[in-house]
């Protein structure tokens, strides 16, 4: 029986919770860390680039959030 890894199963073991629960952190974090250095940031090519990293990480994020509901 050949399984299809893009669904989501039913059941998600413990340590599959610890990844999520680790990859939801480091992108929460690093969604933080690229907005705040964001607003300090005086150069408006770094201040977007780094508003486009806070929001690719604030979208993973979500989508992790997305998994457990």
């Amino acid at each position: 029986m050949k399984q299809n890894y893009e669904e989501v199963p039913n059941i998600i073991s413990g340590k599959d919770l610890n990844y999520l629960c680790d990859i939801y952190n480091w992108n929460f974090n690093a969604s933080k860390l690229a907005k705040h250095f964001s607003n300090e940031a005086t150069d408006e090519e770094i201040k977007a680039l780094l508003e486009k990293i806070a929001d690719t990480h604030k979208e993973h994020a979500k989508a992790v959030l997305n998994i457990l509901q």
